[in-house]
Formats: C-alpha cells, sequence, structure tokens
C-alpha cells in the first residue's frame, strides 16, 4: 500500500500502481512464442503480405459494396458507434476521444450477435471466412494520428478491406515496419501487426475498412501453439474486459 497525503498532518491508504512484473514476463513469454510462431508459419512474415497468400480475398472483396450498404446503415447513428478505448481500455494510449470509432462484431473468437444482427450479410460473410478471431469495422476520423504501437501476437495476420477511403488517398496511409501503404476501395491490405505500425489520415473524411484479425497459417507444430496462445489470451482481462464492455454498451443502447 503506498501513503498520500490528504491534508496536512493527514495521511491516507491507497492502492499502490500494480506491479509491471507480470507484464514484463508476459511480453517475454509472447517473444517467444512469436519466433516459434514465425519459424513455422507457411506465409511471408514481412510486414505486408501478399493478398495471394489466402484465398478466400476476392471473394471477400467482390462483397465489399454489399458490406458498405450495411456499414451507412450503422453510420446514420453514430452516437451508438463507441470509441476503441471504451470497449478496450488497453487502447488507451492510441485512442482518443471520438477519432477511433469501432463496431464490433468478433472479439478473439466470441461472436457479438447485437451487433451481428444489425449488419446480417456481413456477419454472414465473416462466418464464411476461415478462422478470423477478430472483426469490426474502424473508423477513423478526419485528422487523427494512431501513434506507432505494436500488436500482441503473431499467431494472427490483420486484414483490412477498404469501405470508405478519402478521395486523396495519399494523405491516408498506414505504416508497418519501414513499408508504407495506401488503402483503396474494396481491396483488402495485409500484414502482420507485431510490426511497429502507426496510421494517420490527414485529410477531411474518415476512413473506415472492416478490421479482421485472421489466424495465420501454420504448420501442424505452428497449429498447436497457435492453440495454447489464443486460448491464453481468452483466459485474460485483455480478451474479457472488452467482452463485458460490449455487452454493457449494448445494454444501453436505444436502438432504432
Amino acid at each position: 500500500m503506498a501513503v498520500v497525503v490528504k491534508g496536512q498532518g493527514e495521511v491516507a491508504e491507497r492502492d499502490a500502481p500494480k506491479p509491471r512484473v507480470a507484464i514484463r514476463l508476459g511480453k517475454v513469454v509472447m517473444r517467444t512464442f512469436d519466433a516459434f510462431l514465425a519459424r513455422h508459419s507457411r506465409v511471408a512474415t514481412t510486414p505486408f503480405i501478399d493478398r495471394s497468400a489466402f484465398s478466400w480475398v476476392p471473394a471477400l472483396e467482390a462483397e465489399a459494396a454489399a458490406i458498405r450498404t450495411e456499414l451507412n446503415g450503422i453510420m446514420r447513428h453514430p452516437q451508438n458507434i463507441p470509441a476503441f478505448h471504451e470497449m478496450s481500455p488497453d487502447q488507451v494510449r492510441i485512442s482518443k476521444g471520438d477519432n477511433w470509432k469501432t463496431f464490433v462484431m468478433r472479439v478473439f473468437g466470441h461472436r457479438i450477435d447485437d451487433n451481428c444482427a444489425a449488419c446480417p450479410n456481413t456477419a454472414a460473410l465473416i462466418e464464411a471466412l476461415p478462422g478470423v478471431q477478430n472483426a469490426w469495422f474502424s473508423i477513423l476520423a478526419p485528422g487523427y494520428h494512431i501513434p506507432p504501437h505494436r500488436g500482441p501476437t503473431k499467431a494472427l495476420v490483420r486484414c483490412h478491406l477498404g469501405l470508405r477511403i478519402p478521395a486523396n488517398a495519399a494523405d491516408c496511409w498506414i505504416r508497418v515496419g519501414d513499408q508504407v501503404r495506401h488503402w483503396e476501395d474494396g481491396r483488402c491490405l495485409l500484414f502482420d501487426d507485431t510490426y511497429e505500425h502507426e496510421v494517420r489520415n490527414d485529410t477531411p473524411e474518415s476512413r473506415v475498412v472492416l478490421f479482421l484479425d485472421v489466424e495465420r497459417p501454420l504448420d501442424r507444430a505452428g497449429e498447436t501453439c497457435r492453440r495454447l496462445v489464443l486460448a491464453l489470451f481468452r483466459a485474460t482481462a485483455y480478451v474479457k474486459r472488452p467482452m463485458a464492455n460490449i455487452k454493457r454498451w449494448n445494454q444501453g443502447l436505444q436502438r432504432p
């Protein structure tokens, strides 16, 4: 317990900051897992990954217009879409105000039924894709910068399907490692988010993508490791807290 001065001559106890030892240990463990997963990956471990590595990409891109139609309906009620950090407090460093909103349909394999019901065609498409662990609409406000950060595990590969891309796409970009790319409407961008990455939208328009985390293709040993890694994540507050927050948020909504 830490002692804090309340007034002259008066003290009170409060909880000390949580020890960081467990966090540091967790990062060491995850780096070990990631090194193993990289050795057993059946696709490139480069910052960006070629679309041809995933056979389902053309089929998903062919449905971009249908997905965008459901997105447009959801975005008519922006007050019903939470900021990223309101769902996942772990993201508070990179998500500020209402600048990065997320409409979540899946969290580490857990389906968010209320949100899937609001976009049933998109939800059905996600269900049909192999190995989707996380899925949401990621809505980035004009002028916002997501600072450099890293994803939690090489067990997954990130996919962004462009749905609303600013007209001046050159001023809306993502850097992964030492490479910079721009989104395109109706096209998938795949990358390894364990590399340091950042996003900047220097335009007056919002940028919206369908954000997917899909299972990295691995050999048998790698698949065994991934199952362990994902089970560990599901057992932690990193997953449990967002699930509880999403449920609480949806219970408080007055849906149209």
